[in-house]
């Protein structure tokens, strides 16, 4: 049975998956965000109170 003798399946499976791995790592590093994500300045704005002009 050639599931118990891993030699040839074996080693055809790990490169293939290693190529695939580095070809797909490649791609995916070379994509880049379109719009960088900017840090906003966070400022606490002081609220004004309501007037209640009935009271």
């Amino acid at each position: 049975m050639p599931q118990f003798f891993p030699g040839p399946w074996f080693a055809i499976f790990l490169s293939s998956w290693i190529i695939y791995l580095t070809i797909l790592m490649s791609k995916m590093n070379n994509f880049k965000y379109q719009n960088n994500p900017m840090l906003q300045i966070m400022k606490k704005e002081n609220p004004q109170p309501w007037n209640w002009p009935w009271t």
